[in-house]
């Protein structure tokens, strides 16, 4: 195998045309289709991201799917969370999205999505892998499956998100606001726009073109941001917005052009939610990974919510979030999950809760970002090694007073401060994050995570 075909609980990702070719992927588009109709539904649900590989691979995972006898809905290019609500509305067995998420262009990805529109857990995983790898049973000639498309899932989607008492779209229209829009050539330009113009924004647009061309990095991170603070700038938008290739998450400009950081998604959009819910004197459960910034928890409790922690990825959040009764949480990439939408990581919702809660508090996103208690966050990346339990044993021993947490890698927390040292899901990395309340402090943590992983690849 490859050693840039990562495989991971809910699917598998890698480079086109070398690890990832239209024939893996239609074996394992029929194993997944053999894994639904085993369970009595044989309906499955396709949509995909607009990297140029998708229209191929589109083609193929139908083929595979329509072997094994299961019927196909093509959604075509549309958000991630969009699959996910059409998997529910339509009560398929499955879905199936091609799409690479935040990867460089020269990636591509099969995600695995549950009856309930959860990517797979590592059960349901590793048994679509286990068809695959000895290969499903094909339908003979009276038994192909049927495909059709479903061109209403956007606006499904859309609509469902207006829909929702959490969000006052007459306020929102009220601040007529200008916003910057950055969607990478990925699926969010016919998502996004129409959504703000449902909400009675200006929209000034780059990167609307969904060719799967992006100009830069896709990962929506502060440094790929440059040019949606200069549109900011020069528009005088009142915030830059900016998506990943499949729309799943949201990160912030202040309307000074500078980007905030994606966590200050996740934390606007849990205040915006408890403050909805805060009059009917409930207690409210917030959950997030183990990755996510200090800014979300804080959030959570100056409003008197329970704050429960997880395993990075969309999935362990979401099952954790299913099994403490949450009522809004995510992904501090960027990531916001409303279970009374849906159970998943959805961009729509991110980009009407920010601006809900900046209609409501009538202030600016640099005000906002000042009312919080500020931290710093460093990432980092290192070589992966075969075994990482001695590096985590040795940022025990150098960090004694330190409370751990081993559920997803090694994660040491102080009162003001973490670490978090993990195997990536998606690149074959590892991946150091360290937040403190300074840079400094910060950058020191991740330096002695850096140091004691040389120590062990060392010849």
């Amino acid at each position: 195998m490859s050693e840039t075909l990562m495989i991971s609980v809910s699917g598998m990702r890698g480079h086109v045309g070398t690890d990832l070719t239209p024939e893996l992927v239609a074996r394992h588009a029929a194993a997944l289709g053999a894994w639904a109709r085993s369970a009595g539904r044989p309906l499955v649900v396709l949509g995909r991201d607009a990297r140029t590989s998708g229209a191929m691979f589109a083609q193929a995972a139908a083929s595979g799917l329509m072997s094994v006898g299961c019927d196909v809905i093509d959604v075509g290019v549309v958000p991630t969370p969009t699959v996910q609500l059409a998997v529910e509305h339509h009560h398929a067995g499955a879905g199936l999205i091609l799409t690479a998420s935040h990867n460089p262009i020269e990636w591509n990805a099969l995600k695995f999505v549950g009856p309930d529109g959860i990517f797979l857990d590592a059960d349901a995983g590793a048994a679509v892998r286990e068809l695959a790898s000895h290969g499903p049973p094909r339908a003979g000639w009276d038994g192909i499956g049927s495909l059709r498309r479903d061109d209403e899932a956007l606006e499904r989607h859309l609509d469902l998100v207006l829909g929702l008492p959490e969000i006052d779209v007459a306020a929102i229209r009220n601040r007529r606001f200008h916003v910057a829009l950055d969607c990478v050539h990925g699926a969010g330009g016919g998502s996004i726009p129409p959504l703000l113009e449902r909400l009675g924004c200006r929209v000034t647009g780059i990167g609307l073109e969904m060719d799967g061309r992006f100009p830069r990095a896709p990962e929506p991170l502060p440094e790929n941001l440059g040019d949606l603070g200069r549109s900011v700038l020069a528009s005088g938008a009142d915030i830059g917005m900016a998506v990943d290739p499949d729309v799943d998450r949201l990160a912030l400009v202040d309307e000074q052009g500078r980007p905030i950081g994606e966590d200050y998604t996740l934390a606007f959009a849990v205040r915006a939610v408890l403050d909805a819910h805060r009059s009917a004197g409930s207690s409210a459960t917030v959950v997030v990974n183990l990755s996510t910034s200090l800014v979300v928890e804080d959030a959570a409790r100056e409003l008197g919510a329970r704050f429960v922690r997880a395993p990075v990825g969309e999935a362990n959040v979401a099952r954790a979030m299913r099994e403490e009764s949450a009522l809004v949480g995510g992904e501090g990439n960027g990531g916001v999950i409303l279970p009374a939408l849906h159970i998943g990581r959805d961009a729509p919702l991110g980009v009407a809760l920010i601006l809900h809660y900046l209609a409501r508090s009538g202030g600016s996103v640099s005000d906002l970002v000042a009312a919080s208690q500020r931290y710093a966050i460093v990432k980092a990346k290192g070589p992966r090694g075969a075994e990482l339990r001695p590096l985590y044993d040795r940022l025990v021993a150098r960090f004694s007073d330190a409370t751990p947490d081993e559920r997803d890698g090694l994660r040491l927390a102080w009162r003001d401060r973490w670490l978090h040292v993990r195997p990536s899901g998606t690149e074959p990395i590892v991946r150091m994050i360290a937040e403190a309340p300074t840079a400094a402090d910060a950058e020191a943590l991740v330096a002695a995570a850096r140091e004691l992983l040389s120590q062990g690849i060392q010849p």
